[in-house]
């Protein structure tokens, strides 16, 4: 569970500078510069997602339970899944009317992910993983509207039906992809079966 915990701290804590330190980090932006900024901080990304992976592996052969959810929520885990997904495709395609409408729809997709994991899982381990996340998510997207608030970012940018349309055809084609394929795989878990 250490290794676990050392790599949240990490891996979230350095995503969370613009949330608690914006001013240090503009600072060390000017003094070092854009490239080394973002050097260093790719180096901590990697070790710290490095850290979770490695941390929660050797943390699912021993795991705690907390608790047994009920097996239905998984059908509605799947739902919220899809919709995180759909959101997680609208962060990159430009003029879609879902990023205009909630402006940080990654952000708002790791909260949805994060949410549908607590739903399904009672062990401690995923309520370490997916609370971590779903708190830095949380605090984020309030953080993120702050700052468009204070930018005067309040008015939507022009949407294409298109685009919104290609958003939700890409996130739901990734979330079959993942779901079906991907996940047993990679995760050693089929939602599916």
């Amino acid at each position: 569970m250490t290794y676990l915990i050392i790599g949240l701290v990490l891996f979230l804590g350095v995503h969370s500078v613009r949330i608690f330190a914006e001013d240090w980090r503009a600072r060390q932006l000017q003094a070092r510069g854009e490239a080394a900024y973002k050097g260093v901080y790719s180096v901590l990304s990697l070790l710290g997602f490095a850290l979770i992976v490695y941390g929660f592996g050797v943390a699912r052969e021993a795991p705690v339970v907390l608790w047994v959810p009920p097996v239905a929520l998984r059908h509605a885990a799947a739902l919220v899944i899809l919709v995180a997904f759909v959101l997680l495709a609208a962060a990159y395609v430009p003029g879609n009317a879902i990023k205009a409408r909630v402006h940080h729809p990654m952000v708002l997709g790791v909260k949805t992910w994060a949410l549908a994991h607590l739903l399904t899982t009672g062990r401690l381990e995923t309520v370490l993983l997916f609370g971590a996340f779903l708190l830095w998510a949380v605090l984020n997207f309030a953080a993120a509207r702050k700052r468009d608030r204070l930018a005067g970012m309040v008015d939507a940018p022009t949407v294409s039906r298109g685009a919104t349309v290609l958003a939700v055809l890409l996130g739901g084609g990734a979330y079959a992809v993942f779901a079906v394929l991907l996940h047993g795989m990679l995760i050693g878990i089929r939602p599916f079966g």
